[in-house]
Formats: C-alpha cells, structure tokens, sequence
C-alpha cells in the first residue's frame, strides 16, 4: 500500500514540530549552542519537505479532476 503525499506531509510537519520543540528545550543559556541550531536546521528541512509534499498532493489533485 503506497503512502499519500498528504500523509508524509503531515507527517513531515509533525517532525518539524518536534524538532522545534526539542530545540526549544535545549537551548539553556543561549540559543547559539550546536545542539539547538542542528535541531532548528532539521526542523527547516521537514517544514520544506512537508510544504513540497503538499504541493505534490494538490498537483496530483488536480490532475485527477481534469
């Protein structure tokens, strides 16, 4: 059973919500640890693959309707 592009994206974002999070917890003193930006960077590339995703699935949903 294959998996929608709605799916993944929801959860893509899902994930970047819980990066967010986890780099939201770990930052103590300042934001401007390696921990915290490696968390917010990945964070970045799940909310770009989830927007990608939904794009993909409005593409498609198109083009069933025509």
């Amino acid at each position: 059973m294959r998996v929608s592009p709605k799916t993944m994206a929801i959860i893509y974002f899902a994930m970047g919500c819980l990066f967010i999070y986890v780099a939201i917890q770990s930052a103590e003193e300042t934001i401007w640890n390696f921990i915290t930006i490696l968390f917010a960077l990945v964070a970045t590339l799940d909310f770009g693959a989830g927007i990608r995703y939904m794009r993909l699935h409005y593409q498609l949903k198109k083009i069933k309707k025509s």
